[in-house]
This record gives C-alpha cells, sequence and structure tokens, in this order.
C-alpha cells in the first residue's frame, strides 16, 4: 500500500513539472524587430522653434521647414472647426490656421 502511495505522489509530481515549461528563448525575428525599434528616432518638439511661421501662408514647404525648426517627427494643420483627436503626442507640432489659410499659432501635442 506504500508503495502504491510513493508511486502516486511521483506520478503526481512528474506531471506538475511537465505542466512548468521554461520560457521560450527569443527568436531572431523578436531580437531584430526590438533592435529596429530602438533605432527609430525619438521625436521631442519644441513650439518655439516653429514660431517662425505665425501670419505666414500655411504650405508644404512652411510645414515642412515648422516642423523640422521645432525637432518634431510629425506636422498637422488644424483649420477652423476641423474636428482632431485629443491624444496627446509629444513629437507632433500642431499648426492652428485661420479660414483665409495663415498659421495663427503653434504647439506640440
Amino acid at each position: 500500500m506504500k508503495t502504491q502511495s510513493l508511486l502516486s505522489a511521483v506520478a503526481a509530481a512528474v506531471l506538475l513539472a511537465a505542466c512548468a515549461a521554461p520560457a521560450p528563448a527569443p527568436t531572431a525575428a523578436s531580437t531584430s524587430a526590438s533592435a529596429a525599434a530602438a533605432a527609430e528616432p525619438v521625436y521631442q518638439c519644441n513650439a518655439d522653434g516653429a514660431r517662425f511661421a505665425v501670419g505666414q501662408p500655411l504650405s508644404p514647404q512652411l510645414e515642412a521647414a515648422a516642423r523640422v525648426r521645432a525637432g518634431a517627427g510629425t506636422v498637422r494643420a488644424l483649420k477652423p472647426g476641423e474636428v482632431v483627436t485629443m491624444e496627446l503626442n509629444g513629437g507632433r507640432l500642431n499648426l492652428d490656421v485661420d479660414a483665409r489659410g495663415r498659421v495663427t499659432d503653434v504647439r506640440c501635442g
């Protein structure tokens, strides 16, 4: 009877050990994906660099120059009454534009 109990206990221990598999080692694909993510530049917008755009008519060239001088990764023009998302993006430059198409304010977010 003791032998049967001992065998049952050993069998239960073996089954429990089989359920606890070790974590898989990182694959080459996941390693290269994390390296690519680390290589992407991190932008931090500084609206003061784009203040020169206030009062100027909006154009693709002005957007590009303002983005570069503000150190932003992206830029968006916000026209009056336009629906926009409200998520904060520290690497984005916002150019507020009036009805005549002139930049009225620059801000990050």
